[in-house]
């Protein structure tokens, strides 16, 4: 019987270690840094690289470790009910118009979807909503804010009964947004609709899988939890 042909590996075209464009793609999605300041902080290590290597990187391989790390977690989550997830949508120009970054985050902090629509309209919660649904399930609670389109998407979805408003209730969703707001920033905007949509998906299931909670854990919790962040990290796409 023939064995099993073994998954060709996605850095075999590349003369550069796995180890290194990890630590490229971590850098430069994990925290508020140009594609130059990248390119800088590793030449202090000794890694000579062009920013244009950097950019090539993080598209090639940035969607690749964000899919793992994201059915990682749905594995390890399958049996446990998202029981409270917190929705909102935040404005984000691409070339002076308005889109629209729709967000839904769980009751631990961690963004479960991220989705771009330029309206903001029943038709764009509804296949928001979808997409969620479809990954994660049901929730026995939803908190939004005000907006109409969102009871108007749930009863057609059969879920207007478990929706929340409240103020200050949906304070987790909009806190969701200032680690992508300071990573904005850093960037000067986005230009395409679709490359939004990519680094938002990819900085979202980076953002989790580094989230330690450290306000909330001692000093030796944490490091503990930052130390097993980055041995899975470095097992990516292994």
């Amino acid at each position: 019987m023939p064995r099993p042909k073994k998954p060709a590996s996605p850095f075999r075209y590349f003369n550069s270690s796995p180890e290194v464009i990890r630590l490229v793609v971590m850098m430069y999605v994990r925290f508020a840094l140009s594609l130059r300041n990248v390119e800088d902080l590793l030449a202090e290590r000794g890694i000579d690289i062009c920013h244009e290597t950097v950019r090539m990187w993080w598209n090639r391989f940035g969607p690749l470790f964000a899919a793992d790390i994201k059915r990682q977690r749905i594995c390890r989550m399958r049996g446990f009910r998202n029981w409270r997830w917190h929705v909102d949508e935040v404005f984000v120009k691409i070339n002076g118009e308005t889109h629209y970054l729709w967000r839904a985050v769980d009751h631990e902090g961690e963004i479960l979807e991220s989705y771009v629509t330029k309206k903001r309209d029943k038709s764009a919660a509804l296949r928001f909503f979808k997409k969620t649904l479809k990954w994660h399930g049901k929730a026995e609670e939803i908190v939004t804010d005000g907006l109409k389109s969102y009871p108007a998407a749930m009863r057609e979805l059969g879920n207007a009964e478990r929706q929340e408003m409240g103020h200050w209730q949906n304070n987790r969703a909009e806190n969701s947004h200032l680690p992508f707001r300071r990573r904005e920033r850093a960037m000067l905007r986005f230009r395409q609709m679709k490359s939004l949509q990519k680094f938002a998906s990819v900085h979202a299931n980076v953002h989790n899988h580094f989230n330690s909670e450290r306000h909330l854990t001692d000093r030796q919790t944490y490091k503990a939890s930052r130390s097993a962040a980055l041995v899975e990290w470095r097992n990516l796409m292994a």
